[in-house]
């Protein structure tokens, strides 16, 4: 029997999706606006059982704001040779009550680009899946191309 089809990947429990979440620092946004979707790198925090993202007023937020989205994390281990990904798919609704606002402001959520972001998201999920990839040969450090005109 050929092992080329036995699965390398294992499904992660919801508590260890969540910690994998912790220890990332940067995840996907996908949203629909009109027309295909849309996807966005974006800083994150992790808080109650929920994402917190902050932004300004653009495609990000009214493709999220009061409905539907993807959010979807990942990483690798060098280490063990794994790789990891984790999705939350869910409602992503604005946070407007002074006092959620006041504990959302003291997360610690900086942009990371220049410019008023005064809006804050929570996503909470309605699912939450991971997957554990063994990967062939091990995962390995990235690759940096030399650039031969340098």
């Amino acid at each position: 029997m050929s092992t080329e089809n036995i699965s390398t990947s294992e499904e992660l429990p919801v508590d260890e999706c969540w910690e994998l979440l912790r220890r990332s620092p940067v995840g996907r946004l996908a949203v629909v606006v009109a027309g295909p979707p849309d996807i966005f790198p974006i800083n994150y925090v992790v808080d109650h059982a929920s994402i917190v993202i902050r932004t300004a007023a653009g495609t990000k937020l009214a493709g999220s704001k009061g409905r539907q989205v993807a959010f979807e994390a990942d990483g690798y281990d060098l280490s063990d040779g794994t790789a990891w990904s984790v999705v939350l798919k869910g409602q992503a609704e604005p946070i407007l009550q002074a006092s959620e606002t006041i504990a959302a402001m003291s997360l610690p959520l900086l942009p990371w680009q220049e410019g008023n972001k005064p809006w804050f998201l929570r996503i909470v999920p309605a699912s939450v899946t991971g997957r554990r990839l063994h990967v062939r040969g091990g995962a390995q450090a990235p690759v940096v191309a030399q650039n031969p005109k340098e």
